[in-house]
Parts: structure tokens; C-alpha cells; sequence
């Protein structure tokens, strides 16, 4: 779209027969909204609360599902306003602001996945020297660089974006991503070569220390008593399937804008709801489940509510 009082705005045709399906896309977008938000919320609430609870491990999980609570919120508030309304467009600053928004916390999900699997490493390889290893002041390094590291990589990104000239004010997708990228008049190698090295540093390295920390996790636990393996599958499985579920996601995004696959919009539009949805819906009940000290606690909150 042209310009208007020095504004430009993108329009976003990722959408499927909204004109016809409107109300019934915002109905089901709010109650998963509303379900990622109480869900989520629920499990960081219980370790906040409970003493027992103040360990490396369940910090970690608390800060999984705050990440996951402004991840949806900043795609899921824009998705409701535009079901209901005549254009989905969005101005390229608010465009920008969401790009970063979700790069910056998507990998700063592996970051925390990798903090998780670090605490696992030492709490079942080295357990007597876990209470100094990882220590509170530990623990906030690893948070603050979690948050902070890819936030101000990818802010760099979206300036140089911010800078590039536009022949194409058209998107193929719902929300804000790197499809940006497709928008510029000359495809620029320095924000290319720039969001490689970040997909490297906070993705692909991650994922690899997660794995070579869960095959040193299985020799471990290969020699050690039934204790220890139940131990360990009870705190990493749940780790494990969210850590797959969410990079095979993540790289599909990365991959099919890199290759420049022009995926049919239907494919297209289910595989981006998947990234927005099944990660941040069903992460607290993997760990709220699965975490047998989380799970008792939230049995526990359930019966108080139901007694009163």
C-alpha cells in the first residue's frame, strides 16, 4: 500500500477466507489465546509460590513459560484485531517490531532449553558439586543472556531492515517474520549473512550442546542404578519432545524463506499455526504432568478450588 502521512503499510495475505470464517477464527484464536495465557501462567504461579519449588530446575520451566506467554502475545492480540477487520495490514514499523519480537524470543527458547539441559547435565553427572555449580547468581546469568543476547542481535537486524528500500508491500503470511526479507528491492547480503550467524549461535549451537549433553546424560545413566534412570527419563523426556517439536518447526520457518520454496497457502498456513499454537499450549501440560513435584502441587490447587 501507498503511504499515508509518511506511514508505510504492509498488507498481510497470509490469511485463509477470513472475509467468510472471521468470527469463527477469532472465537477459536481467543480461546487458545486465553488457554496458553491461564496455562501457562498456572505452572509459572505454582513455582513461584511454593518454596520447594525454588530449584535451578523449576526457575528454568518458570522462564520457558513466560517466554512462551510474550511469544503469543505479541502475535495473538494483532491475529484478533485483524479477524475482525476489513484489511489485515500493519504498518513496516510495527511490522519490524514484531519480526524482532519473535526471532528474539524464539531463540531465546533454545537458549533456555540449553540452560535446562545444563542443570539436568550436572544435576545427574556431577551431583555433589550442583549446589556450586549452579548457584542463584548462576542462574540469573543465565537468564539475563537467555533474554538479552538475541534480543540485541536481532534489534540489529530490524534496524538494517528498517533502512532498506521496499518494491513489495504484500506478506504471505499472518504475522511478522523473515518473509520481510522477500519485501526489499535488492536482497541485502550483510542482513542475510548476519541472520545466519544468529540462526548458528542460537539455534543450531544450542540444539547441538542439548544433544551431546543428553549423550553424556545416557552413558551416565547407562551404568548407574533404576533410581537414577527414572530420575533422569522423568526430567529430561518432557525436555527432550519439546526441544524436537520445536526446532523441527523453528528450521521449517528458517528453511522455506532461505530456499525461497513457494509453499501453497493452505501448507503454508497450517505450519504457521503450529509454530504459534502447539508449543505454548501444550508446554505446561508437558512439564505440569510430567514434573511429578509440579503435578502435585497443581492436583493440589485444583482440589482447593473445587472444595470452595
Amino acid at each position: 500500500m501507498e503511504e499515508n502521512l509518511n506511514v508505510t503499510y504492509l498488507i498481510l495475505g497470509g490469511h485463509m477466507e477470513v472475509e467468510k470464517y472471521r468470527h469463527i477464527y477469532f472465537i477459536m484464536f481467543l480461546i487458545v489465546y486465553l488457554l496458553i495465557i491461564c496455562s501457562n501462567c498456572t505452572i509459572v504461579y505454582l513455582i513461584w509460590k511454593h518454596q520447594n519449588l525454588h530449584e535451578p530446575m523449576y526457575i528454568f520451566i518458570a522462564a520457558l513459560l513466560l517466554n512462551s506467554v510474550l511469544f503469543t502475545t505479541n502475535i495473538y492480540p494483532k491475529l484478533l484485531i485483524d479477524f475482525l477487520s476489513e484489511k489485515q495490514i500493519i504498518s513496516y514499523d510495527a511490522c519490524l517490531v514484531q519480526f524482532a519480537l519473535f526471532y528474539s524470543l524464539g531463540f531465546a527458547e533454545f537458549l533456555l532449553l540449553a540452560a535446562m539441559a545444563y542443570d539436568r547435565y550436572v544435576s545427574i553427572c556431577k551431583p555433589l558439586q550442583y549446589p556450586t555449580i549452579m548457584r542463584k547468581r548462576t542462574i540469573s546469568i543465565f537468564l539475563a543472556l537467555a533474554w538479552l543476547l538475541p534480543a540485541c542481535q536481532v534489534a540489529s537486524i530490524a534496524k538494517m531492515c528498517a533502512n532498506e528500500k521496499l518494491c513489495s508491500f504484500t506478506l504471505t503470511v499472518i504475522f511478522c517474520k523473515n518473509t520481510i526479507y522477500k519485501l526489499f528491492c535488492v536482497t541485502s547480503k550483510a542482513i542475510t549473512t548476519f541472520g545466519l550467524v544468529n540462526l548458528v549461535c542460537f539455534a543450531v549451537f544450542p540444539v547441538v550442546f542439548i544433544i551431546f549433553t543428553y549423550i553424556r546424560i545416557l552413558q551416565i545413566c547407562y551404568h548407574s542404578c533404576g533410581e537414577v534412570r527414572k530420575k533422569a527419563a522423568q526430567t529430561c523426556l518432557p525436555h527432550l519432545l519439546v526441544l524436537i517439536n520445536y526446532f523441527c518447526l523453528f528450521m521449517y520457518d528458517v528453511i522455506t524463506i532461505r530456499l525461497e520454496y513457494d509453499f501453497p497457502k493452505i501448507p503454508r498456513f497450517i505450519m504457521t499455526l503450529q509454530l504459534i499454537v502447539y508449543n505454548h499450549l501444550f508446554n505446561p501440560l508437558i512439564y505440569g504432568l510430567k514434573m511429578k513435584e509440579i503435578y502435585k502441587h497443581l492436583k493440589s490447587l485444583i482440589c482447593q478450588d473445587k472444595m470452595h
